[in-house]
């Protein structure tokens, strides 16, 4: 790891940023963040950068997480929380200025930089992955609403065809239960 690190040293300077931050103590309560720029444009035309953020709305305090070594104690914890009412993030979009970077994920952009809320994300009800909910679905960073478009970063369309090959390897597996388990739900 050292050597790669050495030889991306933009790399490094972003997990430098990253540790920074401290470790998540559930889903509910993190914030999310988009790394990649889109270009957004407004009914009058206007076209800027942007990157998302999710910013949680805290109504109740999430649930406990179950013990450290519990692999699934932080999904565990948000299908508690939802269980007792819906969870919220309100969709946040910082708008870059012409000189900021928007090809490199990596670089961060000022944090004086205007934010739009741009709507609110809320889950209030949890459902396994059973055929019909979201189990065979591909994810696909390129395909955006009307008024959103990738920017000159190149990681949307290397994701996009990565998952593209991802997604097709695994709808060829075999479909096992969902380890997703909801209390008094259909599994």
């Amino acid at each position: 790891m050292a050597a790669f690190l050495a030889d991306h040293p933009e790399t490094a300077a972003a997990m430098k940023l990253i540790k920074q931050a401290p470790p998540s103590t559930g889903f509910a309560d993190s914030t999310y963040r988009g790394l990649n720029a889109f270009r957004a444009t407004n009914a009058q035309g206007e076209t800027k950068a942007v990157r998302w953020a999710a910013v949680p709305v805290l109504h109740d305090e999430p649930a406990e997480k179950n013990a450290e070594d519990d692999g699934n104690a932080l999904f565990d914890a948000l299908i508690d929380t939802v269980a007792r009412g819906p969870v919220s993030w309100k969709l946040m979009l910082t708008v870059a200025e012409p000189s900021d970077p928007t090809q490199d994920a990596t670089l961060p952009w000022p944090e004086d930089r205007k934010t739009v809320e741009a709507g609110t994300v809320t889950i209030d009800a949890v459902h396994t992955e059973a055929l019909g909910n979201a189990r065979d679905v591909n994810f696909d960073p390129l395909v955006l609403p009307d008024g959103l478009a990738v920017s000159d970063d190149p990681l949307p369309s290397a994701r996009s065809a990565v998952y593209a090959r991802s997604f097709n390897r695994r709808a060829r597996e075999p479909k096992s239960p969902s380890a997703v388990v909801v209390p008094g739900g259909a599994q």
